[in-house]
């Protein structure tokens, strides 16, 4: 799989919750974490028992402003408002960082308006911050984890994933050799 993606949150309301969303996006394969505007420690959490911020570069930024990302990372913020995309019709960007709001708030307006993306889980009504950070990280996966197409049917065994595809050169920059 090509690119990479890191999660974070803005605030949140539960330390346990942020615990459990690192835990999964370590077994996700996320090349980072990070809180914004947050206090967040492992021994508290109780539920990252993979020690995440441990085994993984986690970020910490005091507020919005701070917060920065790698080059050519796109900002996904995860959030229930009327001009979201929602998930299943999504394209995740190849390198991206996904940003979660509380569970008792939204995410704050000037981090809102930084995202290059604004996602919403199809639900009726917001639901815990790691199970959200764990459908988006499921719904990347699938996307971009080359699984093949999925059987119509039970009866059906699933087709194998296509083979990997190797093209010819690119030429990064025109006009030289």
């Amino acid at each position: 799989m090509r690119g990479y993606f890191g999660i974070g949150v803005w605030r949140f309301s539960k330390v346990m919750n942020a615990g459990n969303l690192f835990r999964t996006a370590h077994a996700f394969g996320a090349s980072f974490v990070f809180t914004i505007d947050a206090t967040y420690k492992v021994r508290k959490a109780k539920s990252d028992t993979s020690a995440a911020p441990r085994n993984i570069p986690w970020y910490d930024f005091d507020a919005p402003e701070d917060f920065h990302m790698p080059e050519d990372c796109k900002l996904v913020g995860v959030e229930l408002t009327d001009d979201a995309i929602d998930l299943p019709r999504f394209h995740h960007p190849q390198s991206a960082a996904y940003v979660l709001g509380p569970e008792r708030g939204s995410l704050g307006g000037d981090l809102l308006e930084r995202c290059d993306h604004v996602v919403r889980i199809p639900t009726k009504f917001c639901i815990n911050v790691a199970t959200a950070g764990a459908i988006v990280m499921y719904d990347r996966v699938m996307t971009h984890g080359q699984f093949g197409t999925r059987p119509l049917t039970n009866a059906t065994p699933p087709a194998p994933p296509e083979a990997h595809f190797h093209g010819g050169p690119v030429n990064r920059h025109p006009g030289k050799s």
